[in-house]
């Protein structure tokens, strides 16, 4: 027990409870460090994030100890993510699928996955503290909503697109993408035990995900990117907007549909902007992971195994960091922005695409029909093959060609 008013000394403080702040916590935890998590979340809420990934995170999931009865609970299979574009033209991306969980895409049920891995942090000997909000932290010191401090030698930030560290250590930048906004929710699946794709339909102006994930439930993720529909959202609000996608989403032959009448299972939860940006994810005495070290693309699906890969990274790098390496930290930004660059290029490339609809058409339509160029995309999309693949000019060449 601290004296009152002093600080509580801790080796690690990590902030924020999701999947990138758990896995940190859970690494760290199992080497013996003295690690305290805190979520500001007294209970978990569903709020904006993602639940779609490819089968590395489902890899990665196990590799942190999720058992296979565990990732049957929080795991859908998805045999594909099948792109819709307004003409109707159509292609499945299936991430290397060989009918098995193993290997397939899944979409995940986040209010049993998130518990659970706070569940292995506790397990691992981490402190886990709920309703703890950090409000400021400087120089190692972190302060909390109700004016308790924490010292640590080394802060996590993994509090996601709003990162109260980021903020504070003056590394915040705004999105590449700018302030497009993002509506999620889940409606009811009336045929929940049916395997069916995922689908990413695009519309004049934005674009919905469409995921099955356990409950009985479809996890519904709507990006808007014009500033028509910005404004829709603005003056409207979210649901009349959020059915207004609904409604026009065309009906396919595995979807139990339609989807304006389904039944909204939980609150419409946004975040603007939907991405982050940050100068460097780390320094002297912290770093970042999740999205909170920087998210780009709803499209490409890529938070969740950013989230784990960064985790991943942080873990050795903050052991090194305590056991005297001043170099440790700084390696851990280098390696992140290595390892994420390229698929950031990919990503706004992407996204070129789709701000010119004929573009994203023709492209669509190629991928539609040059079978070993879509499974080529689908691995990159999916973190399977390196990004660098889709940027090589053979590669975009076998694409384009007419």
């Amino acid at each position: 027990m601290t004296a009152r008013g002093a600080p509580e000394q801790r080796d690690v403080l990590v902030v924020g409870g999701g999947p990138a702040g758990a896995a940190t916590a859970i690494a760290l935890a199992r080497r013996g460090r003295d690690v305290l998590l805190v979520e500001r979340a007294p209970a978990w809420r569903w709020r904006a994030c993602g639940v779609f990934t490819s089968p590395v995170t489902v890899a990665a999931l196990r590799a942190l100890g999720v058992g296979e009865g565990d990732l049957a609970r929080v795991a859908r299979r998805v045999p594909a993510m099948r792109v819709e574009t307004p003409a109707r033209t159509t292609f499945r991306l299936t991430y290397g699928d060989d009918g098995s969980l193993r290997t397939a895409a899944a979409g995940l049920d986040r209010s049993a996955l998130d518990p659970l891995l706070l569940a292995l942090a506790r397990q691992a000997g981490a402190e886990v503290r709920r309703g703890a909000a950090v409000r400021a932290v400087a120089g190692g010191r972190a302060t909390l909503a109700d004016g308790s401090t924490v010292e640590a030698r080394v802060v996590v930030g993994a509090d996601g697109l709003r990162s109260v560290v980021a903020r504070d250590a003056g590394v915040v930048r705004r999105p590449p993408l700018g302030d497009r906004p993002a509506l999620t929710f889940h409606v009811e699946d009336p045929e929940p035990g049916a395997i069916r794709d995922a689908r990413m339909v695009v519309f004049d102006g934005g674009y919905v995900g469409l995921a099955p994930v356990p409950g009985g439930r479809i996890n519904v993720g709507i990006v808007l990117a014009s500033r028509p529909w910005r404004k829709r959202l603005r003056t409207e609000g979210a649901e009349p907007v959020a059915r207004a996608v609904l409604s026009a989403i065309p009906p396919s032959e595995d979807d139990p549909g339609p989807w304006h009448a389904g039944r909204i299972t939980d609150s419409i939860e946004g975040a603007a902007p939907v991405g982050s940006r940050v100068a460097r994810r780390a320094g002297d005495d912290w770093l970042l992971v999740g999205d909170a070290a920087g998210f780009l693309d709803p499209f490409t699906g890529e938070g969740l195994h950013r989230a784990l890969r960064s985790a991943a990274l942080a873990a050795p790098a903050v052991e090194r960091a305590l056991d005297g390496d001043p170099d440790a930290l700084p390696a851990y930004d280098r390696a992140l922005a290595r390892r994420t660059r390229t698929k950031d290029l990919v990503s706004l490339l992407v996204q070129a695409f789709l701000e010119v609809p004929p573009a994203f058409e023709y492209a669509a339509r190629r991928l539609a029909m040059r079978p070993a160029v879509r499974e080529t995309m689908g691995r990159v999309i999916g973190d399977l093959t390196p990004a660098s693949t889709a940027l090589d000019p053979r590669f975009l060449l076998t694409l384009l060609r007419p």
